[in-house]
């Protein structure tokens, strides 16, 4: 039996490695084939959808019932930032397309902080300068940089971030 952090590991591995992969095939897509963005992300879903209703079937999970208003935002803020961020890949380069994506950290970071009143340690902040400084750098040199490009990606890591804190319960 492999060890547990082996495991993980490859999950890991797995799970960075197909992200790389589904970001480099949606920007082939948009490139070479001229492919609606919102048709993708509609692709996206139904593939998305099907795939959860097998893992029920096969009981990987079970379906729990959650009240419409708890499950609002939550619908509402994935599928903004699906949306966002897909028209910042179709709209920018894949580099300034993760760097953004990168921004989502500390946006949640200020969002706790100013919204919930969440403190964040020193070390947290610490490691969240280098990536604020690496985006800035990209964003100021990127040769291919464009207005609409930038709104997209702004918008849709600031919507990425309340996603993952509604969907996180809250705080």
């Amino acid at each position: 039996m492999a060890r547990p952090s082996i495991v993980i590991a490859l999950h890991i591995t797995l799970n960075l490695t197909s992200s790389i992969l589904i970001v480099f095939l949606n920007k082939l897509i948009y490139i070479r084939y001229g492919f609606p963005s919102i048709t993708l992300t509609l692709v996206h879903f139904a593939v998305t959808g099907l795939g959860m209703r097998i893992c029920s079937w096969l009981r990987v999970f079970s379906p729990k019932g959650v009240p419409l208003s708890h499950l609002l935002p939550l619908c509402l803020t994935f599928c903004g930032f699906v949306v966002l961020t897909n028209l910042s890949l179709q709209s920018n380069t894949v580099g300034t397309y993760q760097l953004a994506k990168a921004m989502t950290t500390p946006i949640i970071l200020i969002i706790q902080a100013g919204y919930y009143g969440k403190p964040t340690s020193l070390r947290v902040m610490l490691t969240i300068i280098p990536v604020i400084f690496g985006v800035f750098l990209n964003s100021y040199y990127d040769v291919h940089f464009n207005v609409v490009g930038t709104v997209y990606a702004t918008t849709g890591a600031l919507v990425t971030a309340v996603y993952q804190i509604v969907s996180a319960g809250g705080t």
